[in-house]
C-alpha cells in the first residue's frame, strides 16, 4: 500500500467529516426569500416507461445520475468557513481558504467533488512552501534536537528517523535525554537495537544536558554522521521544564556552537489548536527549525497542520500515521490535502 492509500484511509475521521458537512452544505434548502426554483411542467398521464438506454449510453455514463450541485452564494461561503474552522483549520486560514476558493466563483453551481477538488487544489498551495526534508549538512556530527511535550511521539519518532537514516546509509548515534522516564529509554533502546544504531544512556535522574554533552563528545570520536538526542517531554506551561531544556541547549553550543543543526518539534494532532501554542513557546526557547506532525491517524480535525503552515511557515519534514517504521514520511503536500478532504488521487 503507497503512503498516500494508507494516509487517506487512515484520515478518515478528517475526510468523513469535511465530506458530511460538504453534503450537508450542498443539500441546505435556501433560506426563505430565495428565487424560487422553476416551475417544472405539468405531468402528464403516465405513459409507457421510458427505454433502457443502449450500450452506447451505458458507455458514455448516461445512466450515472449528476452529482447535487448548489449556487455558491454567501449563505454557502459561511456555512463553507465554518465547516473549515470545525476541522481545526484556525479562523484566519479557514476564512483565507474560503474566499480563495469562491474567487471567480460567486454564483456558479459547485458538486461535492468539485468543492473537494477546490479545497485540496488551495490547501496544497497552501502546504507547498513548507513540505521540505529535514536538511543534511556536511557537519559531523549533525546534532538534531528532538523536543515536544509528553505523549507527542517524540521518542518514537526517533527511533522511526534513525533506522531511515541508517538505511540511507548514515551512522547514527541515539542519546536517551529523557533520563527521568525509564520506559522512554526502553523504547529507544528496542529502536536502538532494531536499526543497529547504538543508545546512549544515563542512570535515572541523571542531568540531560550532562548527557547531551557527552553524547555529542562521543559521537564526534565515533565519527557520526547524526547524533539524535531525546528529551523529556514538557508541557509548555512549566517554566522549570522548559529551563531545563534552555539549559541543554546552551550546554550543547558550549561544544559547537553551530549546534543544534536542527531541533524537530514533534507535534501531536490530537492537541487540535493547541499545537499552535507549542509552536510559539518551543520556537523561543529552542529555535525550532522544522516540525513532525504524528497521530494524523488518530483525529478528525487534520486541518491543523494547515493553520501551522499558514501562520509560522515552518518547514513540515515528516508526517505520521501509525506505530510501524513505514507510518512515517516526507511531508507530501498534494498527497496530505486530498487525504484530508477526501478527494481522489
Amino acid at each position: 500500500m503507497s503512503f498516500f492509500s494508507k494516509l487517506k484511509s487512515r484520515l478518515t475521521r478528517s475526510s468523513s467529516k469535511l465530506e458530511e458537512g460538504l453534503e450537508a452544505i450542498i443539500a441546505e434548502a435556501p433560506e426563505a426569500g430565495a428565487p424560487a426554483a422553476p416551475v417544472s411542467a405539468p405531468v402528464s398521464a403516465p405513459g409507457p416507461e421510458p427505454a433502457k438506454p443502449g450500450f452506447l449510453g451505458r458507455l458514455m455514463g448516461r445512466t450515472e445520475p449528476e452529482a447535487p450541485r448548489r449556487v455558491l452564494d454567501d449563505q454557502m461561503l459561511e456555512s463553507l468557513e465554518d465547516l473549515l474552522i470545525a476541522s481545526d483549520m484556525g479562523v484566519d486560514t479557514a476564512l483565507r481558504v474560503a474566499a480563495n476558493l469562491a474567487e471567480g466563483r460567486m454564483g456558479r453551481k459547485l458538486s461535492v467533488p468539485e468543492i473537494k477538488g477546490l479545497l485540496a487544489a488551495e490547501i496544497a498551495r497552501i502546504m507547498e512552501p513548507v513540505a521540505k526534508p529535514m536538511p543534511l549538512y556536511p557537519k559531523r556530527p549533525q546534532v538534531v534536537l528532538v523536543v515536544g511535550v509528553n505523549g507527542s511521539g517524540k521518542t518514537t519518532t526517533i527511533g522511526k528517523l534513525a533506522s531511515q537514516f541508517r538505511a540511507a546509509g548514515k551512522t547514527v548515534v541515539i542519546a536517551a535525554g529523557d533520563t527521568f522516564r525509564a520506559a522512554a529509554v526502553e523504547q529507544l533502546k528496542v529502536w536502538g537495537d532494531r536499526a543497529g544504531v547504538p543508545v546512549l544512556t544515563a542512570p535515572e535522574g541523571s542531568d540531560p544536558a550532562s548527557l547531551a554533552f557527552d553524547a555529542m563528545t562521543k559521537a564526534e570520536a565515533d565519527g557520526a554522521d547524526l547524533l539524535l538526542i531525546d528529551t523529556a517531554g514538557r508541557l509548555q506551561n512549566r517554566a522549570d521544564l522548559m529551563e531545563e531544556l534552555a539549559k541543554i541547549v546552551r550546554v550543547i553550543r558550549k561544544k559547537d556552537p553551530t549546534a543544534p543543526h536542527n531541533t524537530l518539534l514533534v507535534l501531536d494532532a490530537t492537541t487540535g489548536q493547541n499545537a499552535l501554542n507549542q509552536v510559539e513557546i518551543f520556537s523561543k526557547i529552542a529555535d525550532v527549525s522544522g516540525l513532525v506532525m504524528t497521530k494524523l491517524d488518530g483525529t478528525a480535525k487534520g486541518g491543523v497542520l494547515v493553520a501551522l503552515a499558514d501562520k509560522f511557515g515552518l518547514p513540515i519534514h515528516a508526517i505520521g500515521v501509525g506505530e510501524q517504521i513505514d507510518d512515517l514520511a516526507p511531508f507530501d503536500p498534494e498527497d496530505f490535502a486530498r487525504a484530508l478532504v477526501g478527494a481522489e488521487a
